[in-house]
């Protein structure tokens, strides 16, 4: 548990490791034991926690985080850096975090919004004139009373707000409802997951696979985000790497937020355990220990490196509605609408990432209501998740952040609910 006072500057007035320096008088005892309403003995069932499943195999290690108020009152290192549990997890540990990227693609398109270069009704083909003809594969019963599937013309364009929002009708390989979606995805190689594929030929190939489903009908979780980059680098005339070091992690300080590790950082990467069923074909799709640059499209859904450090800065950003150390990404009003549900009357769901009770905004799953979750929380609080382990969640009412950094892609799901139980247990003042 942190109790040394020092600066970290991570807030609009800069985060602060919380100890009894910061308070004082009568109330200095009780303030220590509970800062910023998160009571200190019930955080450090964090530690016991994370060591348990260390032990079960879950992960080798994790990185645990969690800012009230703007000040940091967790932050804590547990287990190892990878299988061997030769090296202790580091604080400054790199992950990889899948969709966690996708929360900062979003961030840069609603800046492009506000700057009037683009808007969410606009059809993406205006940019992406690869995707000006895709179909949609309609399955349906014949006549004969057995399933069939035909072509048909979308119903309306792809808009940014689709791809924003995971309404374009595109899908994932692993997730499609069709067989032959999947079967095309994996033929092409649309997520470059077994070798490089640079955009253009991305987009072409793409163009020529039927949409899942009508736009703007139902949330499907797809590459959406990823094909929201590649419209992000066409408007701009700039690769996304680029984009993202002037709007985002430049001017967060986020210095090891990257698309791949060098050399140097490399003795900071943590690992899952080789039993995990899923990190070799995850291993081979991240491909971040070379500089692809110009060979494999930038991923805006799903390709980043970072530490929990880092990502805190661009959370509570979002937290204090689009300003971070005085730099304003995002104006209030912008923040308030991309948290919000974007999902009224579609079809389709967020629960194999949220659990229930949640809708989806622009770039976050944001919470309806307090009820139907699977671990507490508020309504209107945002998150998202990613397939290497990794979560984060952003609860404004209660002025809070809660980062958890691990590679265990078989039980991700199971650790981001045992980790926001085990914040919300400690919470023992809510507003």
């Amino acid at each position: 548990m942190l109790r040394n006072t020092r600066r970290a500057a991570l807030s609009g007035a800069a985060l602060i490791l919380v100890s009894a320096a910061l308070v004082g008088g009568a109330n200095a005892q009780q303030a220590d034991r509970n800062p910023q309403g998160m009571a200190l003995d019930r955080m450090e069932r964090i530690a016991p926690a994370m060591k348990a499943e260390v032990a079960k195999g879950t992960f080798p290690g994790a990185v645990t985080m969690i800012a009230r108020d703007g000040r940091i009152v967790h932050f804590e290192a547990h287990g190892f850096m990878d299988q061997t549990k030769a090296r202790p997890m580091q604080k400054n540990g790199l992950f990889m975090l899948a969709s966690m990227t996708k929360p900062l693609t979003s961030v840069v398109a609603m800046q492009l919004v506000e700057e009037g270069l683009i808007k969410l009704n606009d059809p993406i083909s205006r940019w992406l004139t690869e995707l000006k003809d895709v179909q949609v594969e309609v399955r349906r019963t014949g006549a004969d009373g057995q399933p069939m599937t035909e072509l048909v013309a979308p119903t309306r364009p792809i808009t940014v707000q689709d791809l924003l929002r995971h309404t374009s009708g595109l899908t994932y390989a692993g997730s499609s409802p069709s067989t032959r979606i999947r079967e095309d995805y994996v033929r092409d190689n649309i997520e470059g997951r077994v070798a490089n594929i640079s955009a253009s030929q991305m987009l072409e190939k793409l163009g020529k696979i039927p949409l899942a489903h009508q736009p703007g009908t139902a949330f499907e979780y797809s590459i959406s985000t990823d094909v929201l980059g590649l419209l992000i680098q066409r408007v701009l005339r700039k690769p996304l790497d680029h984009v993202f070091e002037e709007r985002i992690t430049g001017p967060l300080g986020m210095r090891d937020t990257t698309w791949w590790v060098p050399p140097a950082k490399r003795s900071r990467l943590a690992e899952a355990f080789d039993t995990d069923p899923q990190k070799k074909g995850a291993w081979d799709a991240y491909r971040i220990l070379e500089d692809n640059a110009g060979k494999q499209y930038f991923r805006g859904g799903a390709g980043l490196v970072s530490t929990a450090e880092d990502y805190l800065k661009f959370a509570q950003m979002i937290l204090n509605k689009g300003e971070l150390n005085g730099r304003r990404l995002l104006s209030a009003k912008t923040v308030d609408f991309m948290l919000s549900n974007h999902l009224v009357g579609m079809g389709g769901t967020t629960a194999a990432t949220t659990g229930p009770g949640y809708g989806f905004g622009l770039g976050f799953a944001v919470r309806l209501q307090d009820g139907f979750g699977f671990a507490p929380g508020s309504t209107g609080d945002a998150m998202w998740a990613g397939a290497w382990g990794t979560s984060f969640w952003i609860d404004p009412k209660e002025k809070l952040v809660g980062i958890l950094m691990a590679q265990d892609l078989s039980n991700r799901f199971q650790t981001r609910m045992l980790f926001k139980n085990l914040v919300y247990g400690a919470m023992v003042r809510t507003r």
